[in-house]
Protein backbone atom coordinates (compact mmCIF):
# COMPACT_ATOMS: atom_id res chain seq x y z
CA UNK A 1 0.00 0.00 0.00
CA UNK A 2 1.27 3.47 -1.19
CA UNK A 3 2.04 5.45 1.74
CA UNK A 4 -0.05 9.21 2.17
CA UNK A 5 2.14 12.20 0.75
CA UNK A 6 1.46 15.38 3.19
CA UNK A 7 2.51 18.62 1.97
CA UNK A 8 2.43 22.12 4.49
CA UNK A 9 0.26 23.14 2.04
CA UNK A 10 -2.63 20.70 2.93
CA UNK A 11 -1.92 21.42 6.25
CA UNK A 12 -0.55 24.66 7.39
CA UNK A 13 0.35 27.87 4.83
CA UNK A 14 -0.94 27.29 0.89
CA UNK A 15 1.62 30.26 -0.59
CA UNK A 16 0.01 29.96 -4.02
CA UNK A 17 -3.35 31.56 -1.92
CA UNK A 18 -1.82 33.73 0.29
CA UNK A 19 1.42 35.27 -1.60
CA UNK A 20 -1.19 37.16 -3.88
CA UNK A 21 -3.27 38.27 -1.60
CA UNK A 22 0.11 39.92 0.58
CA UNK A 23 0.98 41.65 -2.57
CA UNK A 24 -2.39 43.07 -2.92
CA UNK A 25 -1.65 44.46 0.58
CA UNK A 26 1.42 45.68 -0.36
CA UNK A 27 0.35 47.69 -3.22
CA UNK A 28 -2.61 49.51 -0.78
CA UNK A 29 -0.15 50.01 1.56
CA UNK A 30 2.34 51.76 -1.10
CA UNK A 31 0.13 54.33 -1.68
CA UNK A 32 -0.06 55.24 2.02
CA UNK A 33 3.86 56.30 1.60
CA UNK A 34 2.82 59.77 0.81
CA UNK A 35 1.41 60.07 4.76
CA UNK A 36 5.08 59.90 5.85
CA UNK A 37 5.96 63.42 3.67
CA UNK A 38 2.92 65.00 5.07
CA UNK A 39 5.04 64.14 8.86
CA UNK A 40 7.99 65.26 7.97
CA UNK A 41 9.66 62.11 6.73
CA UNK A 42 10.47 60.00 3.60
CA UNK A 43 9.86 56.19 2.94
CA UNK A 44 12.46 54.20 1.26
CA UNK A 45 10.73 52.46 -1.08
CA UNK A 46 12.71 49.85 -2.04
CA UNK A 47 12.27 48.45 1.50
CA UNK A 48 8.41 47.78 0.27
CA UNK A 49 8.30 44.14 -0.06
CA UNK A 50 11.29 43.41 1.90
CA UNK A 51 11.60 42.00 5.32
CA UNK A 52 11.67 45.08 7.34
CA UNK A 53 10.52 48.40 6.48
CA UNK A 54 12.76 51.59 6.15
CA UNK A 55 12.33 55.36 6.39
CA UNK A 56 14.12 58.40 6.64
CA UNK A 57 14.36 60.62 9.45
CA UNK A 58 16.66 63.73 8.51
CA UNK A 59 20.00 61.75 8.10
CA UNK A 60 18.78 58.69 9.74
CA UNK A 61 17.30 55.57 8.74
CA UNK A 62 14.82 53.99 10.71
CA UNK A 63 13.39 50.10 10.03
CA UNK A 64 10.27 48.48 11.84
CA UNK A 65 9.03 44.89 11.47
CA UNK A 66 6.32 42.74 12.70
CA UNK A 67 5.99 38.77 13.05
CA UNK A 68 3.94 35.80 14.79
CA UNK A 69 5.07 32.83 16.20
CA UNK A 70 2.42 30.81 14.55
CA UNK A 71 1.17 26.97 16.31
CA UNK A 72 4.66 25.78 18.06
CA UNK A 73 2.75 26.72 21.54
CA UNK A 74 0.37 23.99 20.54
CA UNK A 75 3.69 21.87 19.97
CA UNK A 76 4.97 22.86 23.50
CA UNK A 77 1.39 22.39 25.18
CA UNK A 78 1.26 18.82 23.55
CA UNK A 79 4.90 18.05 24.11
CA UNK A 80 4.43 19.07 27.83
CA UNK A 81 1.76 16.55 28.77
CA UNK A 82 4.95 13.87 28.53
CA UNK A 83 8.21 15.73 29.45
CA UNK A 84 6.60 18.29 32.38
CA UNK A 85 8.09 21.36 30.54
CA UNK A 86 6.35 24.02 29.66
CA UNK A 87 8.67 25.35 26.51
CA UNK A 88 6.67 28.64 26.92
CA UNK A 89 10.53 30.10 27.02
CA UNK A 90 11.31 28.61 23.95
CA UNK A 91 8.21 30.20 21.93
CA UNK A 92 8.96 33.28 23.28
CA UNK A 93 12.56 33.34 22.03
CA UNK A 94 11.29 31.97 19.06
CA UNK A 95 9.09 34.60 18.57
CA UNK A 96 11.51 37.40 18.99
CA UNK A 97 13.90 36.00 16.95
CA UNK A 98 11.28 35.83 13.67
CA UNK A 99 11.17 39.44 14.47
CA UNK A 100 14.30 40.41 15.28
CA UNK A 101 16.15 38.13 12.69
CA UNK A 102 14.27 39.75 9.78
CA UNK A 103 14.64 43.37 10.87
CA UNK A 104 18.12 43.31 11.18
CA UNK A 105 18.16 41.99 7.45
CA UNK A 106 17.88 45.50 6.50
CA UNK A 107 21.38 45.96 8.54
CA UNK A 108 19.25 47.85 11.85
CA UNK A 109 19.96 47.36 15.49
CA UNK A 110 16.81 46.73 17.22
CA UNK A 111 16.13 49.55 19.88
CA UNK A 112 12.57 48.28 21.36
CA UNK A 113 10.67 45.40 20.76
CA UNK A 114 6.46 45.36 21.55
CA UNK A 115 4.57 41.84 22.52
CA UNK A 116 1.28 40.96 21.24
CA UNK A 117 -0.29 37.90 23.39
CA UNK A 118 -3.85 36.39 22.64
CA UNK A 119 -5.93 34.50 24.57
CA UNK A 120 -9.42 33.02 25.10
CA UNK A 121 -9.60 34.35 28.34
CA UNK A 122 -7.82 35.23 31.21
CA UNK A 123 -7.60 31.26 32.69
CA UNK A 124 -4.66 31.02 30.22
CA UNK A 125 -2.64 33.49 32.88
CA UNK A 126 -3.50 31.52 35.70
CA UNK A 127 -0.53 28.96 34.99
CA UNK A 128 1.88 30.72 37.07
CA UNK A 129 4.31 28.18 35.80
CA UNK A 130 3.89 28.49 32.44
CA UNK A 131 3.53 32.27 32.47
CA UNK A 132 6.96 32.69 33.85
CA UNK A 133 8.59 30.76 31.25
CA UNK A 134 7.32 32.69 28.54
CA UNK A 135 8.10 36.11 30.71
CA UNK A 136 11.20 35.02 30.96
CA UNK A 137 12.07 33.75 28.01
CA UNK A 138 10.72 37.18 26.32
CA UNK A 139 13.10 38.85 28.49
CA UNK A 140 16.23 36.81 27.49
CA UNK A 141 15.42 37.37 23.64
CA UNK A 142 15.68 40.97 24.14
CA UNK A 143 19.18 41.15 26.07
CA UNK A 144 20.30 38.91 23.25
CA UNK A 145 18.80 41.33 20.71
CA UNK A 146 20.13 44.26 23.04
CA UNK A 147 16.87 45.68 23.06
CA UNK A 148 14.51 47.34 25.21
CA UNK A 149 10.95 45.26 25.38
CA UNK A 150 8.82 48.44 25.78
CA UNK A 151 5.51 47.03 26.25
CA UNK A 152 2.78 45.17 24.76
CA UNK A 153 -1.09 44.10 23.96
CA UNK A 154 -2.55 40.59 25.83
CA UNK A 155 -5.82 40.63 23.89
CA UNK A 156 -8.37 38.45 25.26
CA UNK A 157 -10.42 37.62 22.13
CA UNK A 158 -12.92 34.97 22.90
CA UNK A 159 -14.54 33.46 20.20
CA UNK A 160 -11.59 33.82 17.85
CA UNK A 161 -8.81 31.93 19.71
CA UNK A 162 -9.18 28.91 20.34
CA UNK A 163 -9.73 28.23 24.55
CA UNK A 164 -6.15 26.98 25.98
CA UNK A 165 -4.37 28.12 23.12
CA UNK A 166 -2.15 31.23 22.54
CA UNK A 167 -1.11 33.41 19.81
CA UNK A 168 2.15 35.00 20.62
CA UNK A 169 3.58 38.02 17.97
CA UNK A 170 5.03 41.07 18.27
CA UNK A 171 6.66 44.38 16.53
CA UNK A 172 10.33 45.93 16.48
CA UNK A 173 11.86 49.40 15.63
CA UNK A 174 15.59 49.78 15.16
CA UNK A 175 17.89 52.08 13.93
CA UNK A 176 20.17 52.04 10.88
CA UNK A 177 21.64 55.33 11.09
CA UNK A 178 23.90 56.04 8.08
CA UNK A 179 22.92 54.69 4.42
CA UNK A 180 26.46 53.08 4.67
CA UNK A 181 24.59 50.73 6.96
CA UNK A 182 22.03 49.71 4.79
CA UNK A 183 21.50 46.41 3.29
CA UNK A 184 18.94 46.37 0.21
CA UNK A 185 18.97 44.46 -2.83
CA UNK A 186 20.32 47.18 -4.66
CA UNK A 187 23.98 45.76 -3.33
CA UNK A 188 23.93 42.84 -5.00
CA UNK A 189 26.01 41.76 -7.42
CA UNK A 190 27.15 38.69 -9.49
CA UNK A 191 30.17 37.52 -8.30
CA UNK A 192 28.92 37.42 -4.65
CA UNK A 193 29.40 34.59 -2.81
CA UNK A 194 26.53 32.99 -0.36
CA UNK A 195 27.27 32.39 2.91
CA UNK A 196 25.30 29.77 4.90
CA UNK A 197 24.39 30.19 9.05
CA UNK A 198 23.84 26.41 10.33
CA UNK A 199 20.06 26.62 11.96
CA UNK A 200 19.41 24.60 15.08
CA UNK A 201 16.71 22.46 13.59
CA UNK A 202 13.02 23.17 12.51
CA UNK A 203 12.52 26.77 13.71
CA UNK A 204 9.44 28.23 13.92
CA UNK A 205 8.07 27.14 9.91
CA UNK A 206 6.16 24.30 8.68
CA UNK A 207 5.04 23.09 12.03
CA UNK A 208 1.70 22.60 10.64
CA UNK A 209 3.15 19.81 9.18
CA UNK A 210 5.15 18.32 12.22
CA UNK A 211 1.92 18.78 14.06
CA UNK A 212 -0.03 16.49 11.14
CA UNK A 213 3.16 14.21 11.48
CA UNK A 214 2.47 13.55 15.28
CA UNK A 215 -1.73 13.32 15.20
CA UNK A 216 -0.30 9.83 12.66
CA UNK A 217 2.46 8.62 15.48
CA UNK A 218 1.47 6.19 17.86
CA UNK A 219 3.57 7.96 20.84
CA UNK A 220 2.85 11.21 18.87
CA UNK A 221 5.48 13.76 19.87
CA UNK A 222 6.80 11.34 22.25
CA UNK A 223 8.13 9.29 19.13
CA UNK A 224 12.02 8.73 19.55
CA UNK A 225 14.28 10.01 16.80
CA UNK A 226 17.19 7.70 15.83
CA UNK A 227 18.89 10.02 18.79
CA UNK A 228 16.62 9.18 21.43
CA UNK A 229 15.73 12.69 21.47
CA UNK A 230 11.52 12.87 21.29
CA UNK A 231 10.01 14.40 18.35
CA UNK A 232 8.15 17.28 20.33
CA UNK A 233 11.75 18.45 22.16
CA UNK A 234 13.38 18.89 18.85
CA UNK A 235 10.66 20.90 17.52
CA UNK A 236 10.93 22.92 20.63
CA UNK A 237 14.83 23.46 20.17
CA UNK A 238 15.11 27.31 20.24
CA UNK A 239 16.07 29.68 16.88
CA UNK A 240 19.29 31.53 16.67
CA UNK A 241 19.17 35.30 17.23
CA UNK A 242 21.54 37.14 14.79
CA UNK A 243 21.09 40.37 16.08
CA UNK A 244 24.84 41.13 17.51
CA UNK A 245 26.47 39.39 14.83
CA UNK A 246 25.58 41.34 12.05
CA UNK A 247 26.16 44.71 13.93
CA UNK A 248 29.54 42.87 14.50
CA UNK A 249 29.81 42.31 10.86
CA UNK A 250 28.77 45.39 9.86
CA UNK A 251 31.14 47.18 12.54
CA UNK A 252 34.48 45.16 11.11
CA UNK A 253 33.92 46.81 7.78
CA UNK A 254 32.15 43.53 6.33
CA UNK A 255 30.49 44.31 2.86
CA UNK A 256 27.24 42.65 3.66
CA UNK A 257 25.35 43.33 0.34
CA UNK A 258 21.96 41.33 0.85
CA UNK A 259 20.71 39.38 3.78
CA UNK A 260 18.06 36.55 3.85
CA UNK A 261 16.41 34.94 7.09
CA UNK A 262 15.66 31.33 5.68
CA UNK A 263 12.28 30.74 7.37
CA UNK A 264 8.49 30.82 5.39
CA UNK A 265 9.16 29.34 1.90
CA UNK A 266 12.47 27.22 2.99
CA UNK A 267 15.58 27.55 0.28
CA UNK A 268 13.55 29.51 -1.96
CA UNK A 269 13.81 32.84 0.32
CA UNK A 270 17.52 32.44 -0.82
CA UNK A 271 16.17 34.61 -4.08
CA UNK A 272 14.14 37.06 -2.25
CA UNK A 273 15.90 39.85 -4.26
CA UNK A 274 14.21 41.61 -6.99
CA UNK A 275 17.07 41.82 -9.71
CA UNK A 276 17.43 38.73 -11.77
CA UNK A 277 19.93 36.38 -10.75
CA UNK A 278 21.09 32.63 -10.36
CA UNK A 279 21.72 31.83 -7.04
CA UNK A 280 24.32 28.47 -7.24
CA UNK A 281 24.43 26.54 -4.32
CA UNK A 282 27.36 23.86 -4.10
CA UNK A 283 27.21 22.85 -0.40
CA UNK A 284 25.01 22.24 2.17
CA UNK A 285 25.15 21.41 5.81
CA UNK A 286 23.44 18.24 7.36
CA UNK A 287 20.06 18.42 7.89
CA UNK A 288 19.15 17.80 11.90
CA UNK A 289 17.79 14.62 12.34
CA UNK A 290 14.56 15.86 12.71
CA UNK A 291 14.22 16.72 8.66
CA UNK A 292 14.91 13.14 7.35
CA UNK A 293 11.98 12.05 10.14
CA UNK A 294 9.53 14.31 8.95
CA UNK A 295 10.47 13.20 5.61
CA UNK A 296 9.97 10.15 5.94
CA UNK A 297 6.53 10.19 7.69
CA UNK A 298 5.11 12.83 5.51
CA UNK A 299 6.33 10.68 2.18
CA UNK A 300 7.96 13.99 0.72
CA UNK A 301 10.67 14.17 -1.99
CA UNK A 302 13.95 16.56 -1.45
CA UNK A 303 11.78 19.00 -3.90
CA UNK A 304 8.65 19.69 -1.07
CA UNK A 305 11.55 19.47 1.72
CA UNK A 306 13.62 22.21 0.94
CA UNK A 307 10.80 24.39 -0.38
CA UNK A 308 9.05 23.99 3.13
CA UNK A 309 12.09 23.93 5.40
CA UNK A 310 15.13 25.69 6.42
CA UNK A 311 16.87 21.76 6.24
CA UNK A 312 20.29 22.89 8.55
CA UNK A 313 20.15 26.39 6.63
CA UNK A 314 19.27 28.81 9.02
CA UNK A 315 20.12 32.74 7.63
CA UNK A 316 21.97 33.90 4.27
CA UNK A 317 24.99 36.31 3.55
CA UNK A 318 25.92 37.65 0.55
CA UNK A 319 29.18 39.44 0.72
CA UNK A 320 32.08 39.56 -2.20
CA UNK A 321 34.70 37.00 -2.06
CA UNK A 322 37.11 38.87 -0.22
CA UNK A 323 35.36 39.42 2.85
CA UNK A 324 34.51 35.70 3.14
CA UNK A 325 37.63 34.89 5.32
CA UNK A 326 36.90 37.06 7.80
CA UNK A 327 33.60 37.32 7.79
CA UNK A 328 33.75 33.58 8.93
CA UNK A 329 35.60 34.03 11.43
CA UNK A 330 33.89 36.69 12.93
CA UNK A 331 30.68 34.37 12.85
CA UNK A 332 32.80 31.93 14.40
CA UNK A 333 33.81 33.86 17.26
CA UNK A 334 30.37 34.64 17.70
CA UNK A 335 29.47 31.32 18.65
CA UNK A 336 27.98 30.22 14.63
CA UNK A 337 28.44 27.69 12.40
CA UNK A 338 28.89 28.95 8.50
CA UNK A 339 29.45 27.80 4.74
CA UNK A 340 30.92 29.39 2.16
CA UNK A 341 28.43 27.64 -0.07
CA UNK A 342 27.72 29.04 -2.98
CA UNK A 343 27.86 31.89 -5.64
CA UNK A 344 25.45 34.54 -7.15
CA UNK A 345 25.51 34.80 -10.93
CA UNK A 346 23.43 36.59 -13.90
CA UNK A 347 20.90 34.19 -15.50
CA UNK A 348 16.92 34.41 -14.93
CA UNK A 349 15.89 34.27 -11.21
CA UNK A 350 16.18 30.92 -9.42
CA UNK A 351 18.02 28.56 -6.88
CA UNK A 352 20.25 25.70 -8.26
CA UNK A 353 20.77 23.30 -5.53
CA UNK A 354 23.62 21.35 -6.66
CA UNK A 355 23.72 18.80 -4.08
CA UNK A 356 20.04 17.38 -3.98
CA UNK A 357 19.81 17.88 -7.87
CA UNK A 358 16.85 21.13 -7.30
CA UNK A 359 16.03 24.27 -9.16
CA UNK A 360 13.64 26.47 -7.85
CA UNK A 361 12.27 29.06 -10.87
CA UNK A 362 11.71 32.93 -9.34
CA UNK A 363 8.21 32.23 -10.37
CA UNK A 364 7.12 30.36 -7.04
CA UNK A 365 8.39 33.36 -4.83
CA UNK A 366 6.83 36.10 -6.54
CA UNK A 367 6.65 38.22 -2.76
CA UNK A 368 6.46 41.37 -4.67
Amino acid sequence: MRKQKITYSQVGDNYDTKDPIKKLAQNAAAATGRNLIKRGFEELASSRGESAYVWKQGNTLMATMIEGLGTKTIVADDTRKITGKTYYDVCANDTVAYIINDLISVGAKPLTIHAYWAIEDNSWLADEKRMRDLIRGWQRACDLSCASWGGGETATDKGIIVKGNIDLAGSAVGIIGSQKRLVTDKNLKAGDRILLLKSTGINASGISLARAIAKKLPKGYGAKLPSGKLFGEAIMTPCNIYANLVEDLLDNNIHIHYLNYISGHGMRKIMRARPDFTYVVEKLFEPQEIFPFIQKHANLDDFEMYQTYNMGQDYVVFLPEKDVKKAQKIIAKNGFKSLDAGYVEKGKRQVVIKPKGLIYKGSTLDLR
